[in-house]
Formats: C-alpha cells, sequence, structure tokens
C-alpha cells in the first residue's frame, strides 16, 4: 500500500488577505484559485516544494468556524516548514515582519524558531541537519 497526504486544510478570515500573505511575505506559490459552487478552492505550498502536501486556505463560512482561524490546534505549533538554508530565509521573513515567537535555536537534529502567522497560527521554522 501507498499513501501521502495531499493537502491540509487552513481556516482563513479571508481568502484574498490569505493568498497576499502567504505569496508576499512566505514566498508561497499560488497553484490554484478556482471558483467553485460559491466558494474558492484555493491551494498554496512553499517554493521548491515537491513532496505533494499543499495548504488549502479554506474561508471560514460561519461564526463558528471563525472561532477557530488563527487556532486550529488549541494555541500549539500546527505546521512545519523546512527550508534548505535557514538564515536566508528567516532573515527575509523578519524583514517582511514576520512574527517569531521563539527565537532561532540550535537543536541537535537541526536549526529551529517558530513564528506566527497572519491569523496567529503557530509554525515550526526548520532546516534539518540533512537539508
Amino acid at each position: 500500500m501507498r499513501q501521502n497526504l495531499a493537502k491540509i486544510a487552513l481556516v482563513v478570515a479571508d481568502y484574498d488577505e490569505a493568498i497576499q500573505y502567504y505569496t508576499e511575505i512566505l514566498q508561497f506559490q499560488l497553484l490554484e484559485d478556482t471558483p467553485i459552487d460559491g466558494k474558492r478552492w484555493v491551494v498554496v505550498a512553499p517554493p521548491g516544494s515537491d513532496n505533494g502536501c499543499n495548504i488549502l486556505l479554506a474561508k471560514a463560512k460561519n461564526e463558528h468556524q471563525r472561532t477557530f482561524v488563527g487556532n486550529q490546534t488549541g494555541g500549539r505549533v500546527f505546521l512545519f516548514l523546512y527550508t534548505d538554508d535557514f538564515w536566508r530565509d528567516y532573515d527575509r521573513m523578519k524583514k517582511q515582519n514576520v512574527v517569531f515567537v521563539r527565537q532561532p535555536a540550535e537543536e541537535s537534529w537541526g536549526i529551529v524558531a517558530v513564528f506566527k502567522d497572519l491569523y496567529g497560527n503557530l509554525w515550526d521554522f526548520i532546516e534539518p541537519i540533512n537539508a
């Protein structure tokens, strides 16, 4: 049997502001933005990503869903973004005013910092030792 994770849905407040943040600030690629039945199918991925797992930006459709925007995991780190050059990307992200809530640390397995996205979701930003 062969399986793989294809997409992760990330609940957002607004499609366009989310697209702008992920493509301009984090430099993700916009892979798809297709209207479907009054909604949009919006998919983004990190630059150079080739593992097939992408993020589906899913706009909250009611008040209940809006309460989870930015807090889909109860305040825990939610997503893990790997890089092949931590300091290059960290410096670029800092210049784009990305908020880091845990400063860079060198661990036995790589360099890591934690940032929050425009909605407050926490991300581990990592350059693994074997990147």
